[in-house]
């Protein structure tokens, strides 16, 4: 897992390269589960015309009569079920993977692949994740190239953030102080907390919830004392808030814990926020002696349409 994180610059590099001119469409659906469908949040919380749904949700309960034209399918595997099951929803669809000869790219549908590039991965999303979030910057015409340069200069001072905030946790679990942790976003950093609750979920086995600064000020709040809340930080318009909300719930008796990079504006700050947690999530499950990533399931998830 940790030499999987450490690939995040190279890998990142190789696909901001290759998909400088690339064009995505907008005002139509992006489809996709777990980590793919997070990514498309980081765009659609800045105000870019995407429509983004749960690929699942989106074939049980909100398809439309007829098939629509065009739409753009999110599967880093390219074998996630619920993904594959929107194949027939389209008239075409563009298809964005890492597995170019996936059953995704299989249909009579598809329209163009954008590789992810990512290289292989048998954990928890990281590589893959951050290759989603720069094909869908550029696809877009918003460059990342700030956070991508980024990714390789601070890549030493995110690893020591994410080992102390994993060293913070277990002592609160090994205190037996510890009802759970929230992960707290806003903007386009609601993605960044959904995608590091589930990493750290995944990878610790303890659960980890992630949701906005507005929604836990909504009564989740009121479950601070013994809550580990870590908070990411940015410049957006939901700062002054956060900073006052997170004094208060402080001051409750949580834990809280702050993850900010200065060095970017909110808008690009995806690219690289996810970074720390990832390395959070593979130091915590050492000091857990957790060898495994997926015990339960396996990392690709395959249902039948109709169970």
């Amino acid at each position: 897992m940790i030499q999987e994180i450490r690939e995040i610059p190279d890998r990142a590099e190789k696909v901001y390269y290759a998909t400088q001119q690339i064009a995505l469409p907008r005002d139509v659906p992006y489809l996709g589960m777990g980590s793919s469908h997070y990514a498309t949040l980081a765009l659609y919380y800045q105000g870019v015309r995407i429509t983004p749904y749960s690929a699942s949700d989106y074939y049980h309960y909100l398809k439309p009569a007829a098939k629509t034209d065009l739409g753009v399918l999110i599967s880093q595997s390219g074998r996630s079920s619920e993904v594959l099951w929107c194949r027939e929803l389209f008239n075409r669809f563009y298809a964005i993977t890492n597995e170019i000869k996936s059953p995704l790219c299989v249909s009579t549908s598809l329209e163009r692949v954008f590789p992810l590039m990512a290289g292989k991965e048998e954990h928890s999303s990281s590589k893959t994740y951050v290759n989603t979030l720069i094909t869908l910057f550029n696809g877009h015409k918003i460059d990342p190239y700030a956070a991508v340069r980024l990714l390789r200069e601070k890549s030493i001072e995110y690893e020591a953030w994410g080992s102390e905030a994993a060293a913070k946790i277990h002592a609160m679990i090994g205190a037996d102080k510890y009802k759970g942790c929230y992960i707290i976003g806003s903007g386009p950093n609601i993605a960044t907390a959904y995608q590091a609750a589930l990493v750290l979920s995944e990878t610790s086995k303890y659960p980890f919830i992630g949701m906005s600064t507005a929604q836990y000020d909504h009564g989740p709040k009121e479950t601070a004392q013994d809550c580990a809340v870590i908070v990411i930080r940015s410049n957006g318009p939901d700062s002054a808030r956060t900073r006052r909300l997170f004094e208060l719930v402080d001051n409750a008796g949580a834990m809280v814990h702050y993850f900010e990079e200065r060095d970017l504006d909110e808008s690009l700050s995806p690219v690289v926020s996810i970074m720390p947690f990832n390395f959070m999530a593979y130091y915590l499950a050492k000091l857990l002696n957790i060898t495994r990533t997926f015990t339960v399931g396996k990392k690709v998830t395959e249902v039948d349409p109709d169970a």
